[in-house]
């Protein structure tokens, strides 16, 4: 009597698995195989963004014979309540100005010239800027705008709005320029725009309307990986199950393509969702990869809006700097100047290792700083898939309940990063797993590469014969 029980509690659960897989991957199947396919587009293109290195290359060489505002006039005429979350002198078109950054995010621009407050950014001044582009050809002033496909996401939104110019170069590229600073804010070329909307816009379903909606669309996406992975699981269960009935298969034509490809690649498809699911850090379960206000409060050790560098200090800065950086760090001053070769303390001022790590100490008050690491070459928690990190770096690990690491950059003082043991689980969890960016694929880049190729094809015909499968179960009952 119990063995009969048995049995058909197990047939029944086979049922429903067996439902619940066809139904599930009739509703996500075409999401999955536009995951596989925009994917392998993103591996070619990545969503566009404004890089150090670009910002550096559109920037000209900073004028400081015109300069005539210092960094203490500079935040006096600012109104800086506090020391601001960055403080730079840098050009803007011909003329230098200071570009200040408050811990709200905030943005401000002074003439360094003048110390008056630039107006909003006209169509002919928006030309006249971008024409000192070294790109520039033959600039079009392509009207403002607040909002589009690609500056959709919050980081944009204390820039807003834009002021977007084309250049007229052979690769149609793009400026978006902030109307109330003329600070560049990003630039896009015609492969960028063209390749993501079959790559990233489609993977992230990063539709416009719905990604200005950052709590809804990430529910939206959540919920929809979600059901894909439940159909994905459940797949690969019901594919196991069958193989182990002792034949290869009991299918034909599409179906058998669908479970003998199911049964050989189903956990990638399911890692894949995992891990993608993950990316979204669903109910915050990773901790946050920069300091936070107070923690940089703390670093920089000087919370009142002054800067003791005068004028002729800032003439003593290198040959060629596109920027001079203002800064405190431990309660010290310190100037960075960057140009194309890269940056470095000036103008009589500077940073030693030892500096940087008693700085770095206040940030976690009640920690312990455990241990400094000096890395020279990349490790699991620090490297960069697209090129290779900025290198050397400090490791600072505290021994705080988190048990919190912070990067920070030797030569300048910079805060490259903060992880904690959930962001450092979520680096196996999610970039692991869905970049396969983990040892020893991560030391060789064609081999990474070729891995995921393999993979994502695969995967697509997992998805894609499900896919069929489903349109003819939809027929069949139509």
């Amino acid at each position: 009597m119990r063995g009969s029980l048995t049995k058909g509690l197990v047939k029944r659960l086979k049922r429903w698995l067996h439902l619940g897989h066809r139904w599930l991957g009739i509703a996500t199947g075409l999401f999955v195989v536009a995951w596989f396919a925009s994917g392998l587009v993103m591996l070619a293109v990545g969503f566009p963004s404004l890089t150090a290195a670009e910002r550096v290359a559109a920037s000209g060489p900073l004028r400081l014979e015109s300069v005539r505002l210092t960094p203490q006039e500079a935040l006096e005429r600012s109104g800086s309540p506090r020391f601001p979350a960055r403080l730079t002198l840098a050009m803007r078109g011909a003329e230098p100005a200071y570009w200040i950054t408050q811990a709200d995010g905030r943005r401000q621009a002074l003439s360094a010239a003048t110390g008056l407050s630039f107006p909003p950014l006209t169509a002919e001044r928006a030309a006249a800027l971008a024409a000192t582009h070294p790109l520039a050809r033959g600039v079009t002033d392509l009207g403002t705008v607040t909002r589009d496909q690609w500056t959709v996401t919050a980081r944009y939104d204390l820039l807003r709005p834009f002021r977007r110019v084309g250049l007229g170069d052979a690769a149609g590229t793009e400026l978006y320029l902030s109307v109330a600073t003329a600070e560049l804010a990003l630039d896009t070329t015609r492969a960028e725009r063209m390749w993501n909307w079959a790559g990233a816009v489609t993977h992230w379903i990063y539709l416009t309307p719905l990604r200005a909606r950052a709590g809804l669309w990430q529910d939206v996406v959540l919920w929809i990986s979600g059901l894909a992975l439940a159909g994905g699981l459940s797949g690969y269960a019901l594919g196991v199950v069958r193989l182990m009935r002792g034949r290869l298969t009991p299918y034909r034509g599409i179906a058998a393509w669908h479970h003998l490809a199911g049964v050989a690649g189903g956990l990638v498809v399911v890692t894949f969702l995992l891990s993608g699911w993950l990316s979204m850090n669903p109910r915050g379960w990773f901790g946050p990869r920069g300091p936070d206000a107070a923690m940089r409060a703390a670093y920089a050790g000087q919370a009142a809006p002054v800067f003791p560098a005068g004028l002729a200090d800032l003439a003593r800065a290198p040959a060629g700097p596109v920027a001079l950086d203002f800064a405190w760090i431990g309660g010290r001053p310190l100037v960075v100047a960057t140009g194309p070769d890269g940056a470095a303390p000036c103008c009589g001022t500077a940073l030693t290792s030892e500096a940087v790590v008693a700085a770095a100490g206040a940030m976690l008050p009640g920690a312990a700083l455990r241990s400094v690491t000096r890395l020279d070459a990349p490790d699991a928690y620090w490297y960069d898939r697209h090129g290779a990190p900025l290198l050397p770096v400090l490791r600072l690990a505290f021994d705080d309940p988190a048990g919190t690491w912070f990067h920070l950059d030797p030569a300048t003082g910079v805060i490259l990063g903060r992880t904690d043991r959930s962001g450092r689980a979520n680096r196996w969890l999610f970039d692991a797993l869905h970049t396969l960016d983990a040892s020893p694929l991560a030391q060789s880049p064609a081999a990474r590469l070729t891995a995921i190729v393999a993979l994502s094809a695969l995967g697509l015909v997992i998805s894609a014969s499900g896919v069929v499968l489903g349109w003819r179960r939809l027929r069949r009952h139509a």
